[in-house]
């Protein structure tokens, strides 16, 4: 699987709902699931933060839904 980097948050947006499309056309319901997933994220990312353009990383998109996850803490030393 190839990884792509998107320079805004709209552009991944827009690459993701092309692919929902597709897989919806392919009747692959796994990869539905995941885009239609991963869309409701970025779209209640960019809701959040509107002048924030940037295409955050899995992981902070991750730890928006869920900031009480291990993997999501922040500890002040």
């Amino acid at each position: 699987m190839t990884v792509s980097v998107m320079k805004t948050i709209d552009e991944h947006i827009q690459k993701d709902q092309e692919e929902f499309l597709k897989a919806l056309s392919e009747h692959n319901e796994g990869k539905v699931r995941h885009l239609t997933e991963e869309l409701q994220w970025l779209l209640d990312h960019k809701k959040e933060f509107p002048d924030d353009p940037h295409d955050p990383s899995p992981l902070e998109l991750f730890c928006e839904q869920n900031p009480d996850e291990p993997e999501c803490l922040v500890y002040d030393d």
